[in-house]
């Protein structure tokens, strides 16, 4: 299959940055991993979950630390890749990452959340160019699924 170089960019981009998508998380309760309407494409949220299934659970602020915690961030990132490039076949087809909402694990005295949620901010948009800067929410939770340092959810339109 021939694809235009807008198509390879994103895979180009990766490459350089020595990632492989791992194959995408299935869901782990009654949802999908995604739904397309239109041409938005909604993707659940997802956490740090390594190619094992290896969870990176802890509270960020107390067990993890921030700069930790951005890493996790980043690998949650790389599932939601994942998930894109399941759901559209090819990432060339992302024309817009429109918002993410990153939810973090933290300890109540703990106040940088969007320092954490820039692990997956900075890597879609080293990945998509301009098409990767995006809308967003980093809020803290007392706890999530599992007990995982953070979950992020992430609105896609495509073309």
């Amino acid at each position: 299959m021939h694809t235009n170089n807008r198509q390879s960019m994103p895979y180009q981009r990766l490459a350089e940055m020595g990632i492989v998508l791992p194959v995408s998380p299935a869901p782990v309760a009654n949802f999908s991993s995604h739904i397309i309407s239109g041409n938005l494409l909604f993707l659940s949220g997802q956490g740090p979950v390594g190619a094992d299934n290896s969870k990176q659970r802890g509270k960020v602020g107390r067990d993890i630390s921030a700069e930790d915690a951005y890493q996790h961030a980043r690998l949650t990132g790389i599932n939601l890749l994942a998930v894109m490039h399941e759901a559209l076949g090819d990432l060339g087809r992302v024309k817009q990452v429109v918002k993410l909402l990153g939810m973090v694990n933290a300890d109540n005295e703990f106040s940088d959340h969007p320092k954490v949620i820039n692990g997956c901010s900075d890597l879609l948009v080293g990945v998509f160019g301009k098409q990767g800067i995006h809308a967003r929410s980093a809020v803290g939770f007392s706890s999530l699924p599992d007990q995982i340092t953070v979950e992020i959810e992430a609105i896609v339109e495509f073309e």
